[in-house]
């Protein structure tokens, strides 16, 4: 899915949630809880405007990807003075 089609999709259902707290506010008045919703709302609201101005955000790797690990041995200088996690370091005999 791309992240247009996610914003979109975002956007549509903060309409939703506006307009479902529009119809508390006409149930329910001016209550805190209310207002704290509303509240709640406008800030997502930013939030979102926020991540719509963002750049596009880097291709994620598809599973379908295939990464290349060689089977050849990695040389071994790679790991000179190496300790091995929570085995502690390495002897020198």
């Amino acid at each position: 899915m791309s992240s247009t089609t996610e914003l979109t999709d975002v956007q549509r259902v903060l309409g939703q949630l506006r307009s479902s707290v529009g119809m508390l506010r006409s149930r329910y008045g001016n209550a805190a809880a209310v207002r704290r919703l509303s509240n709640d709302v406008e800030r997502l609201e930013i939030d979102l405007a926020e991540l719509s101005a963002l750049p596009a955000p880097r291709r994620e790797m598809n599973r379908g990807d295939t990464v290349m690990v060689p089977d050849t041995p990695y040389d071994p200088s790679l790991w000179r003075d190496a300790d091995d996690e929570g085995v502690g370091g390495r002897q020198q005999h």
